[in-house]
């Protein structure tokens, strides 16, 4: 696996979450800063989001943020101390810039917009649009229902590859970065 320049983080924009998944996104933006590695994100201040970002930061990283201009005009949601902000019309537009900004893609704790972003990845990825790297961080077991459903999905003969194939599944932050063949 080659080394990567950017990746993609999708993770929650929530602050009501417990305590492992801050740690977890604060381990990731340390390892990413230390290993040289450009964080892609949604451009927010908030959630395991901010905590990234700010890690990065911390640890003298950089970190790309891609934000809808509805969504920056909420007050404190867009992480204004990014190195790159690019302001964008539409989610849609959001998503395929980081797309194309990244090199790999990270899913991590969240909610139904980083569902649905990871989603967006592993089916373009299945169908043979790209073959950047795709990495789960299932923290605490996270995603051990998701991942459940998705062997079912294979099994009863809705997807053509158990999920195993179509992108990694990693419970620990330095983990992630193996899968990406950063750092090796």
């Amino acid at each position: 696996m080659a080394s990567y320049r950017s990746v993609a983080v999708y993770c929650s924009s929530s602050n009501t979450i417990d305590d492992v998944f801050v740690q977890a996104a604060e381990e990731l933006g340390r390892l990413f800063a230390e290993k040289h590695v450009q964080l892609v994100n949604g451009g927010g201040s908030v959630g395991l989001m901010g905590h990234m970002a700010r890690s990065v930061h911390e640890y003298g990283g950089r970190v790309v943020g891609v934000i809808p201009l509805d969504l920056r005009k909420i007050e404190g949601r867009a992480y204004e101390a990014s190195d790159e902000l690019i302001l964008t019309e539409t989610m849609q537009e959001r998503k395929r810039i980081m797309f194309e900004r990244s090199d790999g893609f990270v899913a991590m704790a969240g909610g139904y917009g980083t569902i649905e972003e990871f989603l967006e990845v592993l089916t373009l990825r299945n169908l043979g649009y790209h073959d950047k790297e795709i990495v789960m961080l299932n923290t605490d077991g996270f995603f051990d229902d998701l991942i459940t459903f998705f062997d079912k999905m294979t099994d009863s003969g809705f997807a053509r590859q158990p999920c195993r194939k179509c992108f990694h599944i990693v419970s620990q932050p330095d983990e992630v970065l193996k899968c990406l063949g950063v750092g090796e």
